[in-house]
């Protein structure tokens, strides 16, 4: 079977080959894409097959999809273009009779109405459409989202005291791992977010706990967090989106009950203490 990721480049599809390995798969049926293969040398240089692929140009879709069995679609970042981006890759994955199709998609993304889960609704849609057997990662929220703010004296947001059950993308890349290498795949939905849900004031005590300085959490208004991502230099629809998620967090929407993720994975998925500790390293 040879399992072809996309977005190896990234910071996740990246994670995701490297538990493909870990779980033994060898390194010449695991096919690693990017826009740019030079990002992924160091993977070619262990033996995974590497080879070019854009979400925006078929042609180079249908090239990486040659002989592969079951594929991993990680979501674009490009907010706004990943429906016709991810359109491109089912269709390329379709007339290549792609036996499996896994799909990093949202937490709740099909009861969700955060600014996000629109585009993986949609994505959702176009499997469903495509005919293409498919399997649905609904990720939580990434740690990493959070932890990659520190170290700092004063963590902004304006999720109030909502409870996010968030795993690191570790824990995610390796469900997906487990999923691509499982059998009878087809129609499911996982529900993936951490065993244990934190507030952002849980993570501004474990950041002050371990660093030994004082750290705070400082819930803003919705439209004053906007003003301080921008300020900060993010762009506004991007800022928008971050605080439409903390809006999000406020209402439940990134929180689960659900076990799918440390069920996947086969152990409890990773503590905050344990993310933050790497984040301050």
């Amino acid at each position: 079977m040879t399992i072809l990721v996309t977005g190896t480049s990234g910071q996740l599809g990246r994670l995701v080959v490297e538990a493909l390995l870990d779980r033994g798969v060898a390194a010449d049926r695991i096919v690693a894409t990017a826009r740019d293969t030079s990002a992924v040398a160091d993977l070619a240089a262990r033996g995974v097959v590497t080879r070019a692929a854009d979400y925006e140009d078929p042609a180079s879709l249908d090239a990486a999809f040659a002989g592969v069995d079951t594929a991993l679609l990680v979501s674009s970042n490009a907010v706004g273009q990943r429906v016709a981006q991810h359109r491109n890759v089912i269709e390329a994955a379709a007339r290549a009779g792609v036996s499996l199709v896994a799909y990093t998609s949202l937490l709740g993304a099909d009861t969700s109405d955060l600014i996000l889960a629109a585009e993986h609704t949609a994505t959702e849609d176009l499997l469903r459409a495509s005919g293409v057997p498919h399997v649905l990662l609904r990720n939580g929220w990434y740690v990493e989202n959070h932890t990659a703010q520190l170290p700092a004296a004063v963590i902004h947001g304006s999720a109030g005291d909502g409870r996010i059950s968030g795993a690191t993308r570790a824990d995610y890349a390796e469900a997906a791992a487990v999923v691509l290498t499982s059998p009878d795949q087809a129609g499911k939905v996982y529900e993936l977010g951490g065993d244990t849900a934190y507030t952002l004031a849980d993570l501004a005590a474990e950041a002050g706990a371990q660093s030994g300085a004082p750290v705070a959490y400082r819930d803003l208004s919705p439209a004053d967090h906007v003003a301080a991502l921008t300020a900060a230099g993010l762009p506004a629809p991007f800022a928008e989106v971050l605080a439409d998620s903390d809006r999000g967090v406020r209402e439940g929407r990134l929180r689960t009950d659900s076990r799918d993720l440390s069920t996947l994975i086969g152990r409890p998925t990773t503590p905050l203490s344990d993310a933050v500790k790497s984040a301050l390293a």
